[in-house]
């Protein structure tokens, strides 16, 4: 009975560290337009400041295996969760002082906490119970990462994107008290939020540290990088990985300044029903709409792009049963492809529509292609899966390219570049189906 009761504690602990992942992972692409008008920086500068969540992935991969092993899992989880908390603390110099360099800093150290855990916490929900039940508990804890996902667009759209951001020209107009009543302000609807965030993720990672665990994966470290970079499959999969990451990055985090660019905003506005929704979106998490902006507005519906990655993850689920995971995931792939190019050759509602769409098919595509490089892998699963989780770095990379494309050709452009990397998946799926 005692070891029933610490199984499902630590459950319910790792489950809330995936919920927690996925939705400040999030919230950050809220974030991004808020600093792109602070900063007044291009699409291009902006994507980097975004690169830099996603290249901590590539560099604490291999480090966070390397500290586990060292330490255990167990510390391995409290190192990640102090990692975040530190970062999450990191905001707060970086709004008070409008730095630049101390906000890339900031994310970069959440993102490395939030790799630590990525390493550490999978192994974990694997052995919380019994072995037959264990990709039920998996899914389980990655559907609340999807839900910590959905819900994080509608706090940054109360809490982030509801109030006006000044131009230098303005800002330069205003009197020395308007002007210190202003960076007050701004640095307060940043530091509300991740001062919070801090305190509770320190909270778990010491609630975490008294939490008694099984041992894992003893033994099971026998194989070798050079060994598992040898695989022409390990190299598809990482690719895979790196392609969907990238894609999906980049439409949850350009959407609302696309749909800007449409003027989306007014039409929303003139629209009661959508109107009324948006305003119910941002409402429910306390934030106020008196003086909400357009990009608050349009930034509540990106809420859709993730609840479409959590419908689609049971969805997908109850599909891959009955058929073939390289099926579905092939169709997913070339649905995604179609979406996007119906959204690049419309306007106005079924162009904003449309790529939202592209949530739900986004939802099996990451564990899809992990467990079919892992497929057949035996004692390589433990590197491979080091090696899978650093292309998550895709997301850093995809995105400043897709940056640099919307400056020098626009959204549409850049978007149907985009498409590119919903192909490739498509192709590893049938590449895959065809060698089965």
């Amino acid at each position: 009975m005692e070891t029933k009761k610490n199984y499902t504690s630590a459950f319910i602990i790792i489950t809330i560290l995936f919920f927690l992942w996925g939705f400040i992972t999030v919230l950050v692409d809220s974030l991004v337009p808020r600093l792109r008008e602070v900063f007044e920086l291009s699409y291009g500068m902006i994507a980097f400041l975004q690169s830099a969540f996603f290249v901590a992935y590539f560099v604490f991969s291999i480090p966070a295996g390397v500290i586990i092993s060292k330490v255990g899992y167990q510390r391995g989880v409290v190192i990640g969760l102090i990692t975040m908390s530190v970062g999450c603390l990191l905001f707060y110099p970086a709004s008070e002082f409008r730095l630049f360099g101390v906000f890339l800093l900031a994310f970069f150290t959440l993102a490395g906490g939030i790799t630590i855990l990525q390493v550490a916490a999978n192994p974990y929900v694997a052995v919380l119970g019994p072995e037959e039940k264990a990709s039920s508990r998996l899914n389980l804890s990655q559907a609340f990462n999807s839900f910590g996902a959905t819900i994080a667009p509608m706090v940054g759209a109360a809490y982030l994107l509801s109030d006006k951001i000044l131009t230098s020209d303005e800002i330069k107009s205003l009197s020395v008290a308007e002007k210190d009543a202003y960076y007050i302000q701004e640095a307060s609807a940043v530091q509300s939020p991740f001062l919070l965030f801090s305190f509770i993720i320190f909270l778990l990672g010491i609630t975490f540290l008294f939490i008694k665990l099984p041992k894992i994966l003893e033994g099971e470290n026998t194989g070798t990088y050079k060994k598992a970079l040898g695989k022409k499959s390990v190299w598809l999969g990482i690719l895979g990985i790196f392609f969907y990451v990238g894609a999906e990055v980049t439409i949850g985090t350009a959407a609302v300044t696309y749909f800007m660019e449409m003027n989306l905003d007014s039409i929303i506005k003139e629209t009661p029903v959508l109107k009324n929704l948006s305003f119910s979106i941002i409402e429910i998490f306390g934030g106020t709409t008196t003086n909400i902006d357009g990009k608050g507005i349009v930034g509540a519906f990106l809420t859709f792009y993730w609840l479409g990655a959590m419908i689609g993850r049971f969805i997908g689920s109850y599909l891959t049963k009955i058929f073939k995971p390289t099926i579905i995931l092939s169709v997913f792939g070339l649905t995604a492809v179609s979406l996007i190019l119906m959204s690049v050759s419309t306007t106005g509602l079924v162009s904003m529509w449309s790529l939202l769409a592209v949530g739900l098919f986004n939802s099996i595509m990451f564990p899809t292609i992990f467990t079919i490089t892992l497929e057949g892998q035996g004692d390589l699963k433990p590197k491979i899966s080091g090696l899978l989780c650093m292309a998550i770095v895709g997301g850093g990379v995809i995105l400043p390219i897709f940056g640099f494309i919307v400056d020098h050709s626009g959204f549409k452009v850049a978007l149907t570049v985009l498409t590119l990397c919903y192909g490739y998946i498509a192709y590893f799926a049938y590449r895959n189906y065809s060698k089965a």
